[in-house]
């Protein structure tokens, strides 16, 4: 197969998925909350330095990311507090220490912790891949009380053994492959790992900080997806998920779009929020883990 984790079908030749009870399009908001280390080379810029010379610590840059946990962050935390949304927080671990008020802040809101890696830097260069895997699960864990269910990659990057590596820690569903709208189970050597729907395009930090779109664009691509989604959900159900980031979407000229967007979601008949677990259990209901003993049952 092109691709080896996850067989390949058109959307017609799946079977038939039962719409969740609430709503055929389930929304899911995963916020990305991270730690971007002062003394380390910044994940992403928004200014290039002088002459191209990358400079340690990179102030402006971190500043950029720092706002974000300082004022985007909360305004973030309210907008879906006020409209009593769940909401999934794919978190570095040392956003724990770094930024425990965050921290507290998001537990103390009921949104869902995805394993988000130790730091924001690729696991590619992390370190032992399947040492910092248990380290990150294992810190949310203590802090939470509860194991996260789910991991997105920093930057979606992975080795070719990380979809094996979160199956044997553990993990039910992963949101790096952004190949479907609906989930799918992976191919891993032990257990069992689902594929989550995630967004490449329906994400902050395509739209803004590499494409570089103005502050309308996500509202306007969010209106035309739902669109589409009506008519699809009356056939088979979709996810739509909408990657964000406090740096970005909770900065001042956006934040009205943000908002403008929660309630087009809200107004919305079809559409239900959801966190990913409530997503995964939802899909694990109807199409059990391959070779669980719940899929024999069927």
């Amino acid at each position: 197969m092109a691709n080896p984790r996850i067989a390949y079908a058109f959307p017609e030749d799946r079977s038939v998925c039962q719409p969740h009870p609430d709503g055929a399009i389930m929304v899911h908001l995963v916020i990305n909350v991270e730690n971007w280390s002062l003394d380390q080379p910044m994940p992403r810029t928004l200014i290039t330095p002088p002459h191209g010379k990358e400079t340690v610590p990179d102030v402006p840059n971190f500043s950029w990311a720092d706002y974000g946990m300082r004022a985007g962050l909360p305004r973030m935390l309210n907008a879906i507090a006020q409209r009593e949304l769940p909401a999934s927080t794919s978190c570095n671990a040392s956003v724990i220490d770094a930024y425990p008020r965050a921290a507290e802040a998001m537990l103390r809101h009921g949104w869902e912790f995805i394993g988000h890696g130790m730091h924001q830097k690729s696991i590619n260069h992390a370190g032992a891949e399947a040492d910092i895997i248990e380290q990150t699960l294992d810190k949310i864990a203590a802090f939470t009380g509860m194991r996260p269910r789910g991991w997105l990659s920093p930057g979606l990057r992975e080795t070719f053994d990380t979809p094996d590596i979160l199956a044997a820690a553990g993990v039910d569903y992963v949101c790096d492959w952004v190949v479907d709208d609906l989930p799918n189970w992976m191919q891993v050597k032990t257990g069992a790992l689902m594929q989550m729907p995630y967004n490449l395009e329906l994400n902050d930090s395509i739209i803004y900080a590499i494409e570089k779109h103005a502050s309308n664009e996500f509202l306007l691509r969010l209106q035309r997806t739902l669109s589409l989604f009506e008519r699809e959900s009356q056939i088979q159900p979709r996810v739509l998920a909408l990657g964000l980031h406090p740096h970005l979407m909770g900065v001042p000229h956006r934040f009205g779009y943000f908002e403008e967007m929660l309630d087009l979601l809200i107004a919305h008949p079809r559409v239900v929020f959801l966190n990913g677990s409530a997503i995964a259990d939802w899909y694990a209901a109807q199409f059990p883990a391959p070779g669980s003993q719940t899929e024999k049952a069927h």
